[in-house]
């Protein structure tokens, strides 16, 4: 049997410089945004917006492109020095006794940050839950503005592969769809960025 991922570890498509997340949105953001490499003026970075290493919680989430607003899927590569930036400045989403003082000192520090960190089951290629976690990370103000204009290298439209694998899925070919799922890998980050973060 091999060996399960530790239940707080971040697993992602990266290079040197870049790290891919994934976003889902209605064809009038996702499209152009594809397009033109940036999120159109439709796009509100007045609000918070999440991002996922996880190809398959995005598809999860998504419920492989076929939810209402969530029609078109975007691998997102962005800079892994404002990836980094992005979990060193991160609260919790959640009050945890073993990491927080208190219920109040949690509250301040969320008020405070502009990214938030939630752990959530990560997905089999039947969108079961398993035992280990995915990294959602919430980027707000200043993190969403930065996100939006500084960190972004590309934007691709993976909707037609996510379609092809859930395709893959529905007809029992599962080595073929896990052929195709992108080559997530535990992502390097220092103990101490993360260790306020598990």
């Amino acid at each position: 049997m091999p060996d399960l991922p530790p239940r707080y570890e971040i697993r992602a498509l990266y290079t040197d410089a870049t790290v891919t997340v994934y976003q889902a949105y209605r064809p009038s953001i996702g499209v152009a945004a594809a397009r033109d490499g940036r999120f159109p003026a439709e796009w509100k970075r007045d609000r918070m917006t999440w991002i996922k290493p996880s190809f398959l919680w995005m598809m999860y989430r998504c419920g492989w492109a076929e939810k209402e607003g969530q029609e078109t899927v975007l691998a997102i590569e962005i800079t892994r020095t404002g990836f980094e930036w992005a979990l060193s400045n991160a609260c919790l989403s959640h009050y945890k006794p073993d990491v927080h003082p208190d219920q109040a000192a949690w509250q301040r520090e969320l008020k405070k940050a502009p990214t938030r960190v939630q752990w959530d089951p990560e997905r089999n290629l039947h969108l079961a839950p398993l035992s280990y976690r995915s990294l959602q990370l919430g980027l707000a103000g200043e993190a969403a503005r930065r996100f939006a204009d500084e960190w972004i290298v590309s934007i691709a439209d993976v909707t037609p592969l996510a379609q092809k694998i859930h395709g893959l899925v529905r007809e029992g070919e599962l080595d073929a769809a896990k052929g195709l799922l992108p080559r997530e890998q535990p992502y390097p980050v220092a103990d101490e960025v993360l260790g306020h973060l598990r």
